[in-house]
């Protein structure tokens, strides 16, 4: 394959099987669709990626729903397409619907491996010594032109307080593995706004898709945490050599910016006690 590895890549989509509105407020599935509407402007994909919080609710039903979306649009256009865990999603109703939780497929000469990095009933992400070795012995094998690397908890810090304690818990291991090997770039999701930067000691490419469901404000006032109405992806060129190209395209609608969670410093710290990291690090 000579020309660029081009990738959809989307995130936290945020599924109810029962089609309730996520917070109350967003139709994550209507969002969804919006997405491969606009996406479906793209000259040609060759994957599409879904990284992490397939579902809100976990069930069987909602997993059907993003695999009835997604699968009948890639099939159109000739693309793979690869799921990964994030903290909503459940293990049982996600492999019963999606098949397995880690897996490794080859798509026009590049390998793709997903990663588990979730904690089950955690909002927060981790590699355990059996996934970390496991991937270290996938990688150990070379991937053709190179290994592109899907998990949901970027190995990256977050940009807002909300995910200091909902972050991936010492990413250090996991970017050594990939640097020591062939791993051109690693893609993720869960801070629910679009992030491009590099990371490990070889300064691996590392982009992070916008949400399906809302997007983060980045510029809110900290100690506050505000999510606002809007969804959008990432669209990615993975030359054989040469730099990543990636670029970030909203879905938009006309509700987009209106907010959807505005959260002051106690309510973060609940969220933190509920489902954060509470260790050292």
């Amino acid at each position: 394959m000579t020309d660029p590895l081009r990738i959809l890549h989307l995130s936290d989509t945020h599924l109810y099987g029962d089609g309730r509105p996520h917070y109350g407020l967003v139709d994550t599935l209507a969002a969804l669709d919006r997405v491969l509407v606009r996406a479906g402007e793209l000259e040609a994909v060759d994957l599409v990626v879904a990284s992490g919080d397939l579902s809100d609710d976990g069930s069987a039903a909602s997993y059907r729903l993003i695999r009835e979306r997604l699968e009948p649009w890639a099939a159109d256009r000739g693309a793979a397409v690869a799921y990964a865990m994030g903290n909503h999603d459940l293990p049982d109703a996600f492999e019963d619907v999606l098949g397995p939780r880690e897996t490794e497929l080859e798509v026009g000469g590049f390998r793709v491996v997903t990663v588990d990095t979730t904690v089950l009933h955690a909002g927060y992400g981790r590699l355990d010594d059996l996934r970390l070795e496991r991937l270290r012995e996938t990688l150990s094998i070379t991937g053709g032109n190179g290994t592109i690397v899907v998990l949901h908890h970027p190995p990256v810090p977050p940009t807002t307080r909300l995910f200091d304690t909902l972050r991936l818990v010492d990413p250090q291991p996991l970017l050594d593995v990939c640097s020591a090997s062939d791993v051109r770039l690693v893609l993720a999701g869960h801070y629910h706004h679009a992030l491009v930067t590099e990371a490990g000691p070889r300064g691996i490419p590392v982009v992070v898709a916008p949400a399906v469901a809302n997007t983060t404000d980045v510029l809110w006032p900290a100690p506050r945490e505000r999510a606002e109405r809007g969804a959008g992806f990432a669209m990615i060129q993975l030359p054989v050599d040469g730099p990543v190209r990636a670029h970030v395209v909203r879905a938009p609608a006309a509700d987009d910016g209106e907010t959807v969670y505005d959260l002051d410093a106690d309510a973060i710290a609940r969220i933190a006690a509920d489902s954060g990291w509470g260790g050292d690090v």
